[in-house]
């Protein structure tokens, strides 16, 4: 009998519930407005290789990475030839050849990319697929205002070998209403830069500037595409767009028409009795003050559970919170179970997620860390499997 060799912990990703979110996004968005599905830093760590395939069943057709290994992870695991990837970030000019090739579009925001991609889509007699990026004040990639004329221009020259499929912008911070001022900065520049890329093309380009956030909080800002991460996986970008949006459009308290996608599981490996005035783990760190019964749990900081968590985190056995004593390990964490009865080896143990009528959220998790919703999902290991839950 062949052996089944399994990892410490699994990571389930919802079909269902990404088929809520995509449905709830693109009603909002409309007919006009083209949704792409934001999967950079490997699908917000719900991992580009299974997300993919599951986004394009639920009706995604075009994808935004960071750089190009992640557009050729996309390119590998996409099931519909009419897919598109687009590439927001890290080009290689020895990669330009290869997303010229596979009719990936990937972001221009400076002088010497565009001529090497002129150069390189000429010597191939194939069109290179670009989004100009317009720095508009975020201070960080994106043609300046000096140089739009001559940028717009020299694309128009170039059109036997570039295909302009878009003018873009990033909002600085739309998360927080702090930013609001600066963003309105921000949108007039990059209308100023519309209005000159019309006059020179005799054309209105297709635009896009919003990520979730500036998506869900400044509908007049859309334009013809928006650029969704955070949302697409069941997660607002910041508790204040929740609130503005769930106030904006009149919806009860408590409502969240947003599904988490993920959870995160293992399993209890072994269970032992402590008795009271022992340590547990290493060094002195937990006392236990009364007779114990602890579980051990194989994860630890190697998939992403913090030593941070030493002693304040908790993760959830037969639908109860249990906290997590004594030092987060490598690959181990000691949790308390003494207020359980019938637990044993192989249970499930939930980190991330929902078990009975309880629910660690990445929020929570996130307070455990001291870190952001984006940090935790992240920092979840490509190692750990990804699996889909109502595929069928």
């Amino acid at each position: 009998m062949k052996t089944q060799f399994l990892q410490p912990s699994t990571i389930e990703l919802n079909a269902r519930a990404l088929q809520n979110n995509i449905r709830f996004l693109k009603r909002v968005a409309g007919e006009y407005v083209k949704v792409s599905s934001v999967i950079k830093g490997n699908a917000y760590g719900h991992g580009i290789s299974s997300f993919l395939p599951i986004a394009e069943k639920a009706g995604m057709d075009h994808f935004s990475v960071f750089s190009a290994n992640e557009a050729l992870i996309a390119i590998r695991h996409k099931r519909n030839r009419d897919t598109r990837i687009m590439i927001m970030g890290m080009v290689r000019d020895e990669e330009l050849e290869w997303a010229i090739e596979n009719g990936v579009e990937f972001y221009v925001f400076e002088e010497s990319r565009l001529q090497t991609a002129s150069r390189v889509a000429k010597k191939m007699d194939k069109k290179a697929l670009i989004h100009l990026q317009i720095e508009t004040g975020m201070n960080r990639t994106g043609f300046e205002e000096e140089n739009w004329e001559k940028t717009f221009k020299k694309v128009k020259t170039d059109q036997n070998c570039l295909s302009l499929e878009g003018i873009c912008t990033h909002y600085a911070g739309a998360e927080s209403a702090a930013n609001y001022f600066r963003i309105v900065n921000q949108d007039k520049q990059f209308q100023k830069a519309r209005g000159l890329a019309e006059k020179i093309f005799g054309e209105k380009q297709i635009s896009h500037a919003s990520s979730s956030a500036a998506f869900l909080t400044l509908p007049d800002k859309h334009y013809d595409m928006v650029r969704i991460g955070i949302a697409q996986y069941g997660f607002w970008p910041s508790r204040e767009t929740f609130i503005h949006y769930i106030k904006s459009e009149n919806l009860e308290e408590g409502y969240d028409p947003l599904q988490r996608v993920l959870t995160w599981k293992s399993e209890i490996m072994s269970i032992k009795k402590v008795k009271s005035g022992e340590f547990i783990g290493y060094g002195n760190v937990y006392l236990a003050g009364h007779n114990m019964t602890i579980a051990t749990v194989p994860i630890g900081y190697t998939h992403g559970f913090g030593r941070n968590l030493t002693n304040t985190g908790y993760v959830l056995v037969n639908g109860k919170r249990c906290g997590v004593v004594g030092l987060v390990n490598m690959n181990m964490i000691t949790i308390n179970i003494s207020h359980l009865g019938n637990v044993k080896k192989g249970d499930e143990v939930v980190l991330i997620g929902k078990q009975g009528n309880d629910e660690i959220t990445i929020a929570s998790f996130g307070e455990m860390t001291n870190n952001l919703n984006y940090e935790v999902l992240t920092r979840l290991p490509g190692s750990i499997p990804r699996i889909c839950v109502g595929c069928g």
